[in-house]
């Protein structure tokens, strides 16, 4: 039998962090609400009371899920400009975390995927491998590829200044 009254207190509890994430992967509000939904509604079956590895197994879901939305959805497009109906207001995010979110918006999905995991999720190679169903070479060489875009980005060349 479903502990739905856990699972409730759990997304409570955990649902901020799991929103984070997402957002950091989508750049949007809302679909980072769809794609934490969605990994939810995938993984409410599995629940077991056990909050830690759930959350690992929600986490997992997020992140394939988030990947493979790319493979079916992708157009092309590459979003120029944060605005507020896509981002926390201005007041809330500096400059700077603008700036950067511009440049990870400009990369491939699962680059960015593997640079959240590892710099704000601070996993392990081998936790990002896991994640994301990748060999460990994949995310070392994903990662370098990734961090060498983000040091070429324009949106972050007034930084350097």
């Amino acid at each position: 039998m479903l502990d739905e009254a856990g699972f409730e207190a759990f997304v409570r509890r955990r649902g901020r962090d799991l929103w984070r994430s997402a957002w950091l992967l989508t750049g949007d509000g809302e679909r980072a609400e769809d794609l934490v939904q969605t990994a939810l509604t995938k993984t409410f079956p599995r629940y077991d009371g056990n909050d830690r590895t759930f959350e690992a197994y929600v986490r997992t879901t997020i992140y394939r899920t988030f990947v493979s939305w790319w493979r079916r959805r992708w157009t092309g497009e590459v979003p120029s400009t944060l605005d507020g109906a896509t981002a926390p207001s201005l007041d809330a995010v500096d400059g700077l975390r603008v700036d950067v979110l511009r440049a990870l918006a400009e990369l491939p999905r699962t680059q960015r995927a593997v640079l959240v995991l590892r710099y704000f999720e601070d996993k392990s190679v081998a936790e990002a491998a896991e994640t994301l169903g990748l060999a460990q070479g994949t995310v070392k060489a994903y990662s370098h590829r990734a961090l060498q875009q983000l040091r070429g980005s324009v949106h972050l060349e007034e930084q350097r200044s």
